[in-house]
């Protein structure tokens, strides 16, 4: 069911959705929503479940109890291709680019296969996905290397070109597994700038990530899960007060850092 969406409605919603892989469950009964122009960071231990939330919310794995709503529109049982073209991207975690193509071969795929296209458009690249493409290139700085075959690059840039491929199906929300994992304190920071980019441009997010520096520079507000519930919501500055998430996940010391961090606006 869709309804019409007012300036105050939440972009997406998550509705009591719980997932389960046999007697295992793995995301349990976790409800959230994600406001216009936000950037919500999720954040907890190894096996709490965030890459779990983020398939179901993607449609790789559909949830067994709950829903998503995205603009109105329950998306909980549509297919991954579907929900792109509702306006949902999502990054990964590992490289999930074509190895043996161009970083602009990758681009403008997703371009073209990332927008809902009659039959005759869906035969041909259309000027539209060319120039989508072109455009995604030079936001995240790969536009001097298009011709680079993706196999090839560092992990920063094939990051970069993952984003670009998601913001070529021109998402209203965009998910971001880990997008700093694996990179150095200058890749770390450069990969800030861009996300910032990405949010001033009109985009909503929700990133998962370990590190929390970043997560706590980028996030409006954060969600701690642990063992597939919601342990935490809200501002950065309380997360890091939180005795529960001291406790199961930052360590004492490491919340103080974040709270050094967060009332100083500087690095711990």
């Amino acid at each position: 069911m869709t309804v019409s969406p007012s300036p105050a409605e939440p972009l997406l919603t998550c509705r009591n959705v719980t997932r389960r892989f046999g007697a295992l469950v793995a995301v349990n009964d976790l409800s959230f929503e994600l406001n216009r122009g936000e950037i919500l960071g999720i954040g907890g231990p190894n096996g709490a479940g965030k890459t779990t939330l983020f398939d179901v919310i993607s449609g790789f794995v559909p949830a067994n109890e709950g829903a998503v709503l995205h603009r109105g529109t329950d998306i909980s049982h549509m297919k991954p291709h579907q929900i792109c073209h509702q306006g949902l991207g999502r990054t990964f975690q590992l490289n999930a680019a074509f190895a043996t193509l161009t970083v602009y071969e990758n681009v403008l795929a997703a371009a073209h296969y990332g927008q809902p296209k009659s039959l005759l458009g869906s035969l041909s690249f259309q000027r539209q996905a060319i120039d989508t493409t072109w455009e995604m290139l030079e936001f995240v700085g790969m536009k001097e290397r298009h011709e680079l075959v993706a196999g090839s690059l560092p992990v920063v840039d094939r990051k970069r070109v993952m984003i670009a491929a998601a913001l070529a199906t021109r998402p209203d929300c965009l998910l971001m597994d880990e997008p700093v994992g694996g990179l150095n304190p200058k890749e770390i920071e450069d990969m800030l700038g861009l996300v910032r980019q990405v949010r001033d441009s009109g985009i909503s997010i929700i990133l998962i990530e370990h590190v929390m520096r970043f997560l706590v520079s980028l996030s409006d507000r954060v969600l701690i899960m642990h063992h597939g519930e919601l342990l935490f919501l809200g501002a950065p500055e309380e997360m890091a007060r939180d005795a529960r998430v001291a406790e199961v996940y930052l360590g004492k010391k490491a919340a103080q850092r974040i709270r050094d961090f967060v009332s100083k606006g500087d690095a711990a």
